[in-house]
């Protein structure tokens, strides 16, 4: 197993690494290549904020300095780019008004990122031991592997994920698998 395999917060911020570049790569392209790379930026973020609201989230409320208001923080942010990133999506990478809305987009996910980074898992990675560590990134890969794959605003708690997200996900997995097909 490697180190990021072994440890959530190494998994996550490697996570957030793959997402910083695939700002960079839709901001740089055009044309069906932006199409691209948006739709993996939208899977990604998609499936990453679910697993982090199921498992690491609530972790976090429970064990960490000012956890629910960090967690709290967090999911307003989450919210917020849920609901972006559903207006990115809705008028595709082509339209005039894309690039203006993509760059606050980025500007506000990179925050949320560092928010992350800097208030909350350093802290988990302090109170939680190895084999929770190791644990969390069996869990958040499970999460990840039957998330939804578009942005649903309003999902954010463990309790929401577990009502709303079996449907959305196969709803999203449905709708991605006969779009690929017809593509």
């Amino acid at each position: 197993m490697t180190e990021h395999q072994n440890n959530v917060v190494d998994l996550l911020t490697q996570q957030h690494q793959e997402i910083r570049r695939l700002f960079s790569t839709v901001d740089k392209s055009t044309g069906k290549k932006r199409a691209e790379a948006f739709d993996r930026l939208r899977y990604l973020l998609a499936v990453h904020e679910t697993a982090e609201e199921e498992i690491v989230h609530p972790y976090a409320r429970r064990t960490i300095s000012n956890g629910t208001q960090v967690v709290e923080a967090r999911l307003h942010e989450e919210n917020q780019a849920k609901q972006t990133l559903q207006e990115l999506e809705r008028i595709g990478t082509d339209s005039v008004g894309f690039i203006p809305i993509f760059t606050e987009f980025r500007k506000a996910v990179e925050t949320h990122a560092e928010h992350e980074e800097h208030e909350e898992f350093p802290q988990i990675a302090r109170e939680a031991t190895p084999a929770q560590l190791r644990g969390m990134v069996a869990a958040v890969k499970a999460a990840e592997a039957i998330a939804p794959t578009h942005p649903h605003p309003g999902v954010e708690s463990p309790l929401k994920n577990l009502i709303a997200g079996p449907f959305a996900s196969v709803m999203d997995r449905t709708r991605d698998a006969i779009r690929k097909a017809m593509s």
